[in-house]
Formats: structure tokens, C-alpha cells, sequence
């Protein structure tokens, strides 16, 4: 039986604006979005995040769906914004 590795811990959505700027245009944590989830809009700055060596997630504040899921691989940066409705930069 293996052991589940431990969740890292959650950070506030101000940790996704590193990871979030090689895509977005201007201050990302000041994006609004809408959770595809439960319809609540906030800036992304209040979102939770989780950020490891694979990646960030982002995920709703409220219901934690996904909202956005960042990589950074040698040949750029990859996004995922399917959790969200609607992003406003």
C-alpha cells in the first residue's frame, strides 16, 4: 500500500499572479471570474490556491471547483480557464 502524499498547503489567489502573467494581460489578481461551479464571482485574488512542481490550481473560494490550472513547461506557458464562465481582465 503506498502513502498518499500530503495536500500543499492553500495559498490566496495573489499566488497565482506569477504563473497567471506569462497569459494574462496586465495584474491577474485583479481578474473577476465566475465559477462554473457555483455562479460566484470574485477577483482571483481571493481564490485558493495550491501550487506545486506540477502546476497551479485555482480553485472558487466558496465551493473549491477549479477554476484555472496553470503549467509552465519549457516551451510556454499552459492554461486551463474551463472551471470559470467568464474571466474579466
Amino acid at each position: 500500500m503506498t502513502t498518499p502524499l500530503p495536500r500543499p498547503l492553500p495559498l490566496d489567489g495573489n499566488a497565482a499572479a506569477g504563473p497567471l502573467a506569462g497569459v494574462l494581460a496586465g495584474d491577474a489578481t485583479t481578474a473577476v471570474a465566475r465559477c462554473s461551479g457555483c455562479g460566484a464571482t470574485a477577483v482571483l485574488a481571493a481564490a485558493v490556491v495550491f501550487r506545486t512542481a506540477m502546476g497551479t490550481v485555482v480553485r472558487c473560494a466558496s465551493c473549491e471547483h477549479v477554476l484555472v490550472v496553470v503549467v509552465e513547461r519549457p516551451d510556454g506557458t499552459v492554461m486551463s480557464a474551463r472551471g470559470c464562465s467568464w474571466v474579466r481582465v
